[in-house]
């Protein structure tokens, strides 16, 4: 984890006991996709074209937007550590700033992200514009019961 992301964590506190930190007030934690959401569409069966994916531009702008207003950008994606050498190399060639990469999603998509922490998922569509807020039908652990 970069120092930038170390110093916007905040001790938290839980009936006495330290938890899991949280992030400073206004700071988000960005997991990105990276084929088809900030490149063209690369399988993990063909590494050779990585090198050479067709980057989209509003992506590196808003990325590096929000890095530079002190959010974390992290790369989440199905590619694998085998992969990382061309992942890093075309990141860097192509300007994007960010604090890390998690390889190894599983692929297929039709995520469901069950996390103690808050999580909103936003589904990239083809272009990285402003956030908005929206109300949406989503599913989520029945609380009345708990």
């Amino acid at each position: 984890m970069s120092n930038q992301s170390k110093h916007q964590l905040q001790e938290t506190l839980k009936d006495g006991k330290k938890v899991s930190p949280i992030l400073a007030e206004g700071v988000k934690n960005f997991l990105i996709d990276i084929d088809g959401t900030i490149c063209e569409d690369i399988p993990n069966e063909e590494p050779e074209r990585m090198l050479t994916a067709a980057l989209f531009p509003d992506a590196l702008q808003k990325l590096n937007e929000w890095y530079d207003q002190g959010h974390i950008i992290f790369f989440f994606t199905s590619r694998t550590e085998a992969h990382r050498e061309y992942t890093e190399r075309w990141l860097k060639e192509h300007g994007f700033k960010y604090h890390g990469i998690v390889f190894g999603k599983p692929r297929g998509g039709n995520y469901h992200w069950i996390d103690n922490h808050m999580v909103k998922a936003t589904r990239y569509q083809g272009k990285f514009t402003e956030l908005i807020e929206k109300e949406k039908t989503i599913e989520v652990f029945d609380d009345d019961h708990a």
